[in-house]
């Protein structure tokens, strides 16, 4: 069959119209991607402290919620490049230069790991993890002030997409109900969910009790150890001389997790005084145990409450709307989930 120019350029036409249209259909809304990796995010900001809002503001910023060239053909959504001890796969792509190399994953949620270890493992950031996991906004600055990109307006670009989408909802506790209770609420849906955890009003409070018979009574000994658990979480006892490295060597951690897990700033040189609760796994959100609540004595402090209880210091001060580093009064009531 033999087509004249002129059919040829309609069957042209209506072929780019119909790539057009299949794309439009194919692209992914920003709703979507949310809606997609909220789960990882959360999880991350569990496993590592960075905010689930960040997480998602930049694989939305980074990725064009992941319609971009590059996460299409890499899966990378966080824009991370190669470096120099990158061993996986490459892809080539035009960003602040020519043909930049850029890491190349199997799948979305391998990027996401990917990302979440870059942060956590590199140095140049070390300075953003001594800020809250509800504090986006410090987070957004710290991420720019470090060169995470070269864009001057990084900062503001992450936190419009946050407050543009209530990311910053994944931040608080129980937070993927939130924001679907939110959401249904902008829908013109029922919002009794968001209202009733957004109140400001205390549950009722029952003093939290550790079980003398339960606490403190070893599980097993390992390497000259006895490992104990408190909240379901798992610890040991320093002695005279420990250090930070040693106890990490023994239970083959890396001293920066441990410091982390004990929530001590990485860049600190001090180790732990004997009698010192070290705790070798992550902590806890909230309180397990018996009652919800904690009688502040005098001279307790966050982090003292926070390793009392098997609690991340930083879900403690969330969930009693404090400061990071608040004094605590003698007789003061502390939520602990």
């Amino acid at each position: 069959m033999i087509f004249s120019k002129h059919t040829t350029y309609i069957l042209v036409a209506v072929f780019a119209l119909f790539v057009a249209e299949v794309s439009a259909q194919t692209r992914q809304t920003r709703e979507e991607y949310i809606d997609k990796y909220k789960d990882i995010a959360i999880e991350h900001m569990e496993r590592y402290g960075i905010p689930a809002s960040i997480t998602l503001a930049q694989g939305i910023l980074e990725s064009d919620s992941g319609n971009s060239n590059l996460a299409r053909r890499s899966n990378n959504h966080f824009g991370i490049k190669c470096k120099s001890n990158w061993k996986g796969e490459r892809v080539y792509h035009t960003d602040d230069a020519p043909d930049e190399c850029f890491r190349k994953y199997d799948s979305v949620e391998e990027s996401y790991e990917d990302h979440a270890e870059f942060l956590d493992q590199s140095p140049r950031y070390d300075s953003l993890f001594a800020y809250s996991s509800s504090d986006y906004h410090s987070w957004a600055r710290g991420l720019k002030a470090a060169g995470y990109a070269t864009a001057p307006d990084y900062a503001q670009r992450l936190t419009r997409i946050i407050e543009e989408n209530k990311l910053y909802l994944f931040d608080e506790d129980n937070g993927a109900a939130l924001y679907a209770a939110r959401m249904r609420a902008e829908r013109g849906g029922v919002d009794d969910e968001f209202t009733r955890h957004s109140s400001v009003d205390m549950p009722e409070v029952m003093e939290a009790r550790i079980d003398p018979d339960n606490y403190r009574v070893p599980e097993r000994t390992y390497n000259g150890y006895s490992v104990y658990a408190n909240n379901g979480v798992h610890y040991v006892v320093a002695r005279n001389g420990d250090s930070f490295a040693r106890i990490a060597q023994t239970f083959a951690l890396t001293e920066r997790t441990l410091r982390k897990w004990n929530e001590i700033n990485p860049k600190s040189k001090a180790d732990p005084v004997a009698g010192e609760l070290i705790y070798i796994e992550q902590k806890q959100t909230k309180w397990l145990g018996e009652g919800n609540a904690h009688r502040v004595k005098a001279g307790e402090t966050l982090t003292s409450v926070a390793q009392e209880y098997g609690i991340r210091e930083k879900r403690l001060v969330r969930m009693n709307r404090l400061k990071s580093g608040a004094a605590l009064q003698d007789g003061q009531m502390l939520r602990l989930n």
